[in-house]
């Protein structure tokens, strides 16, 4: 099993940051890759940005330039840099994280509002 626990959620200005973060523990060994999703109001939860064991990373379009996926292997912790919020940002923002095996694990979510 591996728990998530994301931090770094809260209200923000338009054009304003934010940086999460998703610390990771329990059987950490096999995981594959670790991922932010995000969830709006009324809508399907969506990939944001993905991170391999190699290093590789995939963002969706939405989020190109303006967020950063990073990652601290020696804190099992992977991080989302967010810059330049719009509004349509606002969702809970879910840390994933992919083991061997396909097994999946998710965060509880954490809030994020982008509002004047």
């Amino acid at each position: 099993q591996v728990q998530l626990v994301e931090s770094g959620g809260g209200l923000v200005q338009p054009g304003g940051s934010l940086k999460l973060s998703c610390a990771a523990s329990g059987s950490i060994f096999g995981i594959t890759a670790r991922g932010w999703y995000r969830q709006a109001p009324g809508k399907e939860r969506e990939l944001v940005a993905l991170i391999t064991t190699s290093g590789s990373t995939n963002y969706a379009d939405s989020v190109k330039g303006r967020f950063t996926i990073s990652r601290v292997n020696a804190k099992n912790t992977v991080y989302l840099e967010m810059n330049g919020l719009k509004p349509e940002d606002t969702a809970v923002y879910y840390c994933k994280a992919v083991a061997i095996g396909a097994r999946t694990y998710w965060g509880q979510g954490t809030l994020v509002t982008v509002s004047s």
